[in-house]
């Protein structure tokens, strides 16, 4: 699918005059806010540059800084640290893999319709300066940024063992066709909407995952949202669900 010619234009005005243009994804009730840029590989052969999990507009800053950079001739590197982004921290670059590019930079692929460019994450450490592959890193930042280098087969902003609700039947090979991320952040993964409470069984998220990997493609749904598809090769759609209302006291 292509964007908008008023779009591209806009775009490529920005990358004519900044050097890139910067996409901006607030954050919802559930995934963190983001930001990456589209342009950084048309106009310098330079990966894109993604970001997650701080304000919105030091993320914008800190990804203009890079294009500076970059258009002084610097390339930025993988695994290593650079001190000068964030006063008194140091960050760090990975390599995107391209399992994630749909999921996080839909809009760049769009605009040079396939998803053949590279793409960095710049990733930012906790107060210690721990990054979060280290052992002492800060655990209630865990699910601030993802890290787009790994964990392919596993795109949950959760634990892998979380414990989450589904059903014998998915269990003897029922496929998973409805799929609710309850307010209180509960997950539950069943054949329909109608499944039988008697039937319900907890596993871990993961477990999930192995039986049927395509649920990877829900991992966005929201706190309060409901997912379903009619076959295994359908298209998910989506649904907020109705809050339940609070019994009164007197």
């Amino acid at each position: 699918m292509s964007i908008p010619e008023q779009d591209k234009q806009r775009i490529l005005q920005d990358i004519e005059q900044h050097g890139c243009h910067l996409i901006l994804i607030e954050a919802d009730n559930y995934l963190p806010a983001f930001v990456y840029s589209i342009g950084l590989y048309q106009k310098f052969g330079h990966p894109e540059i993604i970001c997650f999990g701080m304000e919105i507009n030091l993320m914008a800053s800190l990804i203009n800084e890079a294009c500076a950079m970059i258009q002084n001739g610097e390339k930025l590197e993988v695994n290593k640290a650079y001190p000068d982004f964030l006063e008194g921290y140091p960050i760090q670059f990975l390599q995107v893999d391209k399992d994630f590019y749909q999921n996080y930079l839909g809009y760049g692929g769009r605009f040079y319709g396939s998803f053949d460019f590279p793409a960095l994450q710049l990733v930012w450490p906790d107060k210690g300066s721990n990054f979060p592959w280290n052992e002492n890193f800060n655990p209630n930042w865990k699910f601030k940024q993802p890290l787009l280098d790994r964990n392919t087969d596993f795109k949950f902003y959760e634990e892998r063992n979380l414990g989450v609700f589904t059903t014998k039947q998915v269990l003897e090979g029922d496929p998973i066709l409805y799929v609710s991320h309850d307010s209180d952040g509960d997950w539950q993964f069943h054949g329909s909407a109608n499944a039988d409470l008697e039937d319900a069984k907890i596993i871990c998220m993961e477990d999930i995952t192995r039986l049927d990997p395509s649920v990877n493609q829900i991992y966005h749904l929201q706190y309060g949202w409901n997912a379903w598809r009619q076959d295994i090769n359908s298209d998910w759609e989506y649904e907020e669900g109705e809050e339940e209302e609070e019994e009164e006291t007197e």
